[in-house]
């Protein structure tokens, strides 16, 4: 009976790649809506340019989370969310190369940093749900 129990309440590598994604995702959306005016001068966008994002990356998350929330997350949702990684990866690098939103240094290096993470986020999904 344990062992069931053990078995119906474990993730499984893909929910917990997700649920992960979810939680980054929530805690740097949080953290450009609540701090824009301190991360502006730091990383170059403007206050509000930062609060967008930082409600639009709270919005994902939540879909995110719901979408490992099945015992077995729907194959269309979940690549769904890996192609809005995909998406997030290129726009990312393309908001540094093109020198949008005036990044400084730290933010250029934060923008590639975060496309880093996001994109091992989108390839862990797509093995994890490739494995299953």
């Amino acid at each position: 009976m344990i062992a069931a129990l053990e078995a119906r309440t474990a993730l499984s590598p893909l929910r917990l790649v997700l649920r992960l994604d979810a939680v980054v995702t929530g805690v740097n959306g949080l953290a450009y809506l609540v701090a824009a005016g301190l991360l502006d001068g730091l990383l170059g966008p403007t206050t509000g340019f930062l609060r967008v994002i930082g409600v639009f990356l709270l919005a994902f998350a939540v879909g995110v989370w719901s979408v490992s929330a099945p015992d077995r997350p729907r194959t269309a949702a979940v690549e769904a969310v890996i192609v809005a990684n995909a998406v997030w990866v290129v726009a990312s690098l393309a908001l540094v190369l093109a020198g949008w939103q005036h990044l400084t240094t730290a933010g250029a290096a934060w923008a590639v940093l975060q496309a880093a993470v996001v994109g091992a986020f989108a390839a862990l999904q797509g093995w994890t749900l490739a494995r299953r």
